[in-house]
């Protein structure tokens, strides 16, 4: 009697182990012996493992798929955070900024949604990190979907500027882009009652509260930082944002360790969107990096949120943070409450007024 070879059993785990494998490879330039290095098998079974993920299609123009070490994190964050979507991708950046990571895994949600087709209008905020998924997306046409920025334009910043992000998507797309032609701040509150009043900018701020997904970006409040560096906030500004407790920043709203909006007129000059006109909406934040964490958790305990992608090492750094330290407020780590959420507590309507 002639001997049956044995059977394979993929198991979750070796099929997260090939997603890994995979991702390394293909996504981050890793030779097979590196490969093997850093997941600690023989080389023969990188081979394999590499084979095995091309054979099961998760590797086309991105690596999709749960990944070895990665999904128990997105597990944890999700329950921690009330997420409905989180996605951890190896850091395979040698900058503190992993902009290649995130760029890559910020392109594959964005094309998956640009090919599922269920979203007709989306707002995209500003940074890098957005900069970066927009420069790993392919051409895919999709001229009936439409782009709007959710906040006023800055000075031309290479990689940085949201008009580029929205013009780049624009082009590689085909689709309509809307802009919010106006400084990120204005100079006054009184100035920036006329500005919204304008009928480019009110047409790009009420087409961006039809939206039903977003992309933003975290911001910290380090000098380093967006739009710091940026110069639209001036040194005093930072100087009185660390003094009032700002922790973390989105789309130019402040808030605290907690979560929690802080006291600052610069919410009374700000232009775009308000917080609290993506309730009950998908918003997605695409960011990462140690010097990024601090601010991610800010963001995440406010509950704007409703899906994140970020790196593995933040991810590590998140939940250790969430076990060994509180906000100063002393408050829990909260869940996301689309109906009541803190998106309700800014506090002024000059700030999140349209």
């Amino acid at each position: 009697m002639t001997a049956k070879p044995p059977v394979l059993i993929e198991t979750e785990d070796e099929i997260m182990l090939a997603t890994r494998a995979a991702w390394l490879y293909y996504s981050g330039g890793r030779t097979q012996s590196q490969v093997a290095a850093l997941l600690d098998v023989a080389p023969a079974k990188a081979h394999r493992l590499i084979a095995r993920a091309t054979k099961a299609g998760v590797v086309r123009v991105f690596v999709e798929g749960p990944m070895a070490g990665c999904m128990q994190l997105e597990q944890h964050l999700a329950r921690s955070f009330g997420l409905g979507f989180c996605r951890v991708v190896p850091d395979i950046d040698t900058a503190p900024l992993p902009l290649r990571s995130l760029g890559m895994a910020g392109a594959a949600v964005l094309l998956h949604h640009l090919e599922t087709g269920d979203h007709r209008v989306i707002g995209v905020g500003h940074g890098r990190t957005l900069a970066a998924a927009v420069d790993h997306l392919p051409r895919l046409p999709t001229p009936e979907l439409c782009f709007v920025s959710l906040l006023g334009g800055v000075p031309r910043h290479r990689s940085a500027s949201p008009y580029d992000v929205i013009h780049r998507l624009a082009e590689k797309t085909g689709a309509e882009a809307y802009l919010v032609p106006v400084p990120f701040f204005a100079n006054s509150p009184q100035d920036r009652a006329v500005l919204v009043e304008q009928r480019g900018v009110a047409e790009a701020l009420g087409m961006a509260a039809t939206a039903t997904l977003f992309f933003v970006g975290i911001g910290d409040i380090a000098d380093s930082a967006f739009l710091s560096a940026s110069g639209m906030i001036a040194p005093e500004e930072v100087a009185a944002l660390r003094a009032a407790g700002a922790v973390g920043e989105v789309l130019g709203r402040y808030l605290d360790s907690a979560g929690e909006p802080i006291e600052t007129p610069l919410h009374e000059r700000v232009i775009g969107l308000p917080l609290s006109a993506m309730r009950g909406r998908e918003v997605i934040a695409l960011a990462g990096g140690a010097e990024k964490t601090d601010a991610l958790l800010s963001v995440l305990r406010s509950g704007v949120l409703s899906g994140l992608i970020t790196d593995e090492p933040t991810a590590r750094r998140l939940l250790e943070r969430l076990t060994t330290r509180e906000p100063t407020t002393g408050r829990k780590q909260c869940t996301r409450k689309p109906a009541t959420s803190r998106l309700d507590s800014w506090p002024d309507g000059s700030a999140d007024a349209m």
